[in-house]
């Protein structure tokens, strides 16, 4: 039996790499000089500096189901991963006699994974359970044939070398690439309009294009960077109760994929923010950096993790204003900014509550525990209360005066905020927020009614 793909629906040289770039990513500069010495020689370098917890890996059910209740002995596992990263998961499992690996120098795959079954057990004497087109040669000298996780071209080919045992195709992947976009954190993105609104040019078909390339732009700059960091955070993804449900954690699309996927999504969200300016590239290339150093290693820095959360939605507002040309007003940077940190804050809250809840004293790939729980919910609290007296100084400015005929009906806004901060706050100490504090906003009720009154009092005081 085959491990990558097969057993695993997953890749331990692409696990392993990506466990080794999320601990330093300055041992990508090493990869190369590893690569040198053979690919077998590679995988020994990764699995001598990282460990995969087996317990947590997205097996194959189907395939887990099948070992448990086959006769046919003695079970071997037989994978080009290397032996130090292999033999953890076969004792976890407890399933097989033998393990039949790479060593560092042979890396056994194809040609050489099917001369060392001969070698072991003789031409025909072994049934081979494989995904790939690499395994044909082993099919080549395999009594039976069982296909995992692909189609049925490789089906039939695997069928003109061997008996074809058993064939189960890998799922439709169609919804999980949705689901690993996360196409509705495009919500978030919706802040490119408040420029555009806040400047009273919401009838500008120019500006409104605009701020819809922005978004866009924004977006895909936004998806390339959620599947770099759902593959940086495959260890602590797992061990979190919902997000093991993410599609690479959970081993529901291919890592590689994902590896072609970021930088491409990246690469078009850049190209289409040209098509608006300059400066707002250069906004939105800042925006990608930001996020890039948060997902390598900022979000493990306590606080700093928050005040970063906070400012890349704040980007956001400032890119939303470059590409229409408006100039940044300082009193919605500074509500951003507050209102921002106590969601970045809520966010950060909502997960401990989550850990406690579950027994976990810490949270993975974090640095915070339960203990900062109370700290947290003051601080969060604190800067949404900030947030509302930023928009009531705003009131009475003289840019408030320029830009309404009636501002103070904008005074109606700042009690349904302190109501709305402070639901929000009992709702994640109830335990009943959702992961993204955006997320819950978009999909709340009451939330919905808190936009729309703020709007309508907004629209009224024009």
């Amino acid at each position: 039996m085959d491990l990558d793909g097969t057993l695993l629906n997953s890749d331990i040289l692409y696990e392993s790499l990506l466990a080794l770039l999320a601990r330093n990513p300055l041992y990508i500069f090493l990869l190369p000089i590893w690569l040198m010495g053979g690919k077998a020689a590679l995988k020994r370098e990764l699995a001598e500096r990282v460990t995969l917890p087996a317990d947590t890996l997205p097996y194959n059910p189907q395939v887990l189901e099948t070992l448990r209740t086959t006769s046919l002995r003695p079970r071997v596992l037989c994978t080009a991963s290397d032996q130090l990263l292999v033999t953890p998961i076969a004792a976890h499992l407890g399933l097989f006699e033998e393990v039949i690996a790479s060593d560092g120098h042979k890396n056994l795959s194809g040609a050489n994974k099917a001369q060392a079954l001969v070698e072991r057990f003789g031409p025909r004497g072994f049934e081979y359970m494989g995904n790939g087109e690499v395994d044909l040669a082993v099919w080549e000298q395999a009594s039976a044939a069982w296909v995992v996780n692909n189609g049925r071209g490789l089906a039939q080919r695997a069928a003109q070398r061997t008996e074809v045992r058993a064939h189960w195709p890998a799922p439709a992947r169609g919804k999980a690439w949705l689901k690993a976009l996360r196409l509705h954190q495009w919500l978030k993105n919706l802040l490119v309009f408040v420029p555009l609104l806040t400047a009273h040019r919401f009838l500008d078909p120019e500006s409104v294009v605009q701020s819809f390339m922005a978004l866009v732009a924004f977006g895909l700059c936004a998806s390339g960077v959620y599947v770099l960091n759902d593959l940086l955070d495959l260890t602590p993804d797992r061990q979190h109760p919902r997000k093991r449900k993410r599609p690479f954690a959970a081993g529901k699309l291919p890592l590689l994929h994902g590896l072609f996927a970021a930088p491409i999504l990246t690469l078009c969200g850049l190209a289409l923010s040209l098509v608006c300016n300059v400066q707002f590239t250069a906004v939105l290339l800042a925006y990608y950096v930001m996020t890039l150093a948060y997902s390598l290693r900022l979000k493990r820095i306590v606080m700093i993790d928050v005040v970063l959360l906070a400012a890349l939605y704040t980007v956001r507002i400032i890119g939303g204003a470059l590409a229409i040309e408006s100039e940044l007003s300082f009193w919605l940077l500074a509500f951003s900014m507050f209102i921002f940190l106590s969601l970045a804050l809520l966010k950060r809250y909502t997960e401990l509550h989550a850990m406690l809840a579950s027994g976990k004293s810490k949270a993975s790939g974090r640095g915070y525990s339960v203990e900062d729980l109370p700290l947290l919910q003051s601080l969060g609290a604190a800067a949404g209360y900030i947030a509302v007296m930023v928009m009531a100084l705003y009131i009475d400015s003289p840019q408030s005066v320029e830009l309404y005929r009636h501002p103070k009906l904008l005074w109606m806004i700042c009690p349904i905020l302190l109501y709305w901060v402070s639901r929000v706050w009992v709702v994640a100490h109830r335990g009943d927020m959702h992961d993204d504090p955006i997320v819950f906003a978009a999909t709340d009720r009451v939330s919905q009614i808190v936009v729309v009154l703020c709007g309508a009092f907004a629209l009224a005081a024009i």
